[in-house]
């Protein structure tokens, strides 16, 4: 096997090999700490304990403030209201982002895996090619046979002519 095959087959062995040139895809805002901090905190937008957390805080913080317990954001809570700017501000960046990386996550893994189906299918068309070459072969082979069976046939036929057209001469003889 030549080094060429060799890592052909290992490459036919590996069902990912496609999806390798686009590695670089799979951390959507890099590999570094603060990157994969960022993908987390943008993940955990969408999800439903930070939308009971976050129900939960501003319930709290509008109850203790109505309710007169604490005054640090009397009505109308433009505290609150500023820290939910705050909190949009930095989360629809991440969320569109973390959208945009995604969608060419997508894309990329769709044509590696339509580049899988095409090897997929050419593998299958050369298999078929190389049936039909060995049926073909097959079909020549019995050809052969067919004719050779023929031909220990008519020679089996021709000896036993020949024996009996003896034996009738050494008896005409004796």
């Amino acid at each position: 096997m030549t080094p060429t095959t060799t890592s052909q087959a290992h490459a036919h062995r590996h069902h990912f090999r496609f999806h390798l040139p686009h590695r670089h895809l799979t951390s959507v805002f890099g590999n570094d700490c603060f990157a994969l901090k960022a993908e987390a905190f943008a993940r955990f937008f969408g999800t439903p304990v930070f939308l009971v957390v976050q129900t939960l805080v501003v319930a709290i913080w509008i109850a203790l403030n109505a309710t007169g317990c604490t005054h640090f954001d009397i009505y109308p809570f433009i505290l609150l209201n500023l820290a939910f700017s705050l909190q949009s501000a930095y989360a629809a960046p991440l969320i569109l982002l973390a959208q945009t990386r995604q969608a060419d996550r997508d894309k990329a893994h769709a044509e590696a895996d339509a580049q899988h189906r095409e090897d997929l299918a050419t593998a299958a068309e050369q298999r078929q090619l190389l049936a039909a070459q060995e049926t073909a072969k097959l079909l020549e082979l019995m050809r052969q046979n067919t004719e050779l069976t023929e031909l220990v046939k008519d020679l089996s036929q021709r000896i036993e002519k020949l024996t009996y057209d003896m034996h009738c001469q050494l008896i005409k003889a004796s």
